[in-house]
């Protein structure tokens, strides 16, 4: 290709936010309240994928004139942004948990549940309820005991239970477990594709997957294949994260789930990382009491750390665990949650840069109390946003995220875009390449049928009428006709 061809040309949109204009990693504090914004720009995008030029429309125009373009978008009366970044995602499993969705929110149910047990432990003929449970949870129960196992969590839940004694009494991360386990790899591809996609039509272009709906070997690498051939597979952007440390497998104690890790797993990803068989980027251990303790964390995280991955794991969300401690010593990239983080932990983040990864989805869904935003943006913290999607909170919507980041832990609309572009993709260690829009970075952008860009924040579900295109290294895949003007 000749230097005066080029694969993309967007131009004279009303705004093009670039986030950055200098080639920062990341944004905290007062650089994030005033990001970089071109008025009426243009975009220019390579063969390579990569971004050649931006800035004001005329200027483009100019020193490109005789300039031949495989693709032209005008943008006239639209707003550009850097292609968003899903910076802590659960998406490859089988088995939804919407049963457990009707469990939080049904009171009728709950009551049902409570009898459904009372009549169970009386000896009582159970076939109205078991029916009655499978028409409130559009589940269908072959057997009593099913019934029964699904009303026990119920009760948990109803007698005042907390996440982690729902998950205790057989439900969350245990009921996902046993459905990954037993289905096929390609019936996880087809799923996992299938939520790309989402998320990439709701402007996503670079998202980090976890595994860790294994907790065994076979079941991790099998997700972590499927992971690897979604990236080979889709345009989207992938940093694949093992979490085999997501929570102690049935019939273990934390002390050997922890040897098993240590002697079995991480050896075995090792050499498949070596022989080209796996490309994984990070290491995630779920660290909370009733799960891995410090100790058993700082175990697994430095063994993966001492392979070369990098370290993003969850702390500090239903208990002070001191998990922001612990990722400041051993120089971790990202943390994620922090809703129970001290003030001495969100001072050991700063110091360190290690970034918060906050999920305001997770304290909506749980009715936790939102993480410290404000503090963490005040003490100078790199704090980032993701979905959290998984089971439990199925959200594919950055928009909707950083909607939420807004109304529950008080973020401006300019503090939420950079926190879901630069400084997302810093804790997935690719702000060198993504999470702005300036030249020698990724050409990943998305494009909003709105004059100004904040109003992909201010819609609240809106996202699907605003978004016109997503573009990842200048290839349109994403393209909606159906835009509805304001």
């Amino acid at each position: 290709m000749s230097a005066s061809s080029f694969r993309l040309l967007v131009k004279n949109a009303t705004q093009v936010v670039l986030v950055c204009r200098n080639g920062e990693k990341y944004l905290t504090r007062d650089g994030m309240q005033t990001l970089a914004v071109v008025e009426n720009g243009s975009v220019l995008i390579g063969h390579d994928g990569l971004i050649k030029a931006v800035g004001p429309a005329d200027i483009i125009e100019s020193q490109f004139k005789g300039a031949k373009f495989d693709n032209v978008l005008d943008a006239s009366g639209m707003c550009v942004i850097p292609g968003l970044v899903d910076a802590h995602t659960h998406p490859v499993w089988a088995g939804d948990r919407v049963h457990e969705f009707a469990m939080k929110v049904l009171l009728s149910f709950y009551s049902i549940c409570f009898n459904y047990c009372i009549l169970y432990y009386m000896n009582i003929s159970l076939s109205l309820c078991v029916r009655e449970v499978s028409i409130l949870t559009s589940k269908h129960l072959n057997t009593n005991n099913e019934a029964l196992s699904l009303c026990s969590v119920v009760c948990v839940q109803l007698a005042g239970a907390t996440y982690m004694e729902v998950h205790e009494a057989g439900g969350g991360i245990h009921f996902t477990v046993s459905h990954t386990r037993s289905a096929t790899e390609q019936q996880l591809l087809d799923g996992l594709q299938s939520r790309l996609e989402r998320m990439m039509r709701a402007g996503t272009t670079l998202v980090e997957c976890k595994s860790g709906y294994g907790l065994e070997l076979d079941t991790e690498l099998k997700m972590l294949r499927v992971i690897n051939s979604a990236r080979n597979s889709l345009p989207i952007g992938i940093s694949a994260t093992y979490c085999g440390a997501h929570a102690v497998p049935k019939g273990k104690t934390m002390e050997e789930a922890t040897q098993d890790i240590m002697a079995v797993q991480l050896p075995k990803i090792k050499m498949q990382i070596a022989s080209g068989e796996l490309q994984v980027d990070n290491i995630d251990v779920f660290c909370e009491k009733g799960v891995f303790d410090l100790n058993s964390t700082h175990c697994i995280l430095k063994a993966g750390k001492d392979m070369g991955l990098n370290i993003n794991f969850h702390g500090d969300e239903l208990h002070p665990m001191n998990s922001a401690h612990l990722g400041a010593e051993l120089g971790a990239l990202a943390i994620s949650h922090l809703e129970e983080v001290t003030d001495d932990g969100i001072a050991a983040m700063a110091r360190a840069k290690t970034s918060a990864v906050l999920l305001p989805t997770t304290a909506y869904i749980l009715r936790l109390s939102p993480p410290r935003a404000r503090d963490m943006l005040d003490a100078g913290v790199i704090v980032a946003l993701g979905s959290d999607f998984n089971p439990n909170a199925y959200c594919c919507s950055m928009p909707m995220v950083m909607h939420l980041a807004c109304v529950l832990m008080k973020m401006s609309m300019p503090e939420a875009l950079a926190a879901s572009t630069i400084n997302a993709a810093y804790a997935l260690n690719r702000s060198h390449t993504h999470g702005s829009l300036e030249i020698g970075k990724q050409g990943d952008l998305v494009i909003i049928n709105a004059p100004r860009w904040e109003h992909l924040v201010y819609q609240f579900g809106g996202h699907q009428e605003l978004i016109r295109y997503v573009i990842i290294k200048g290839e349109v895949v994403y393209e909606n006709a159906k835009v509805l003007n304001l």
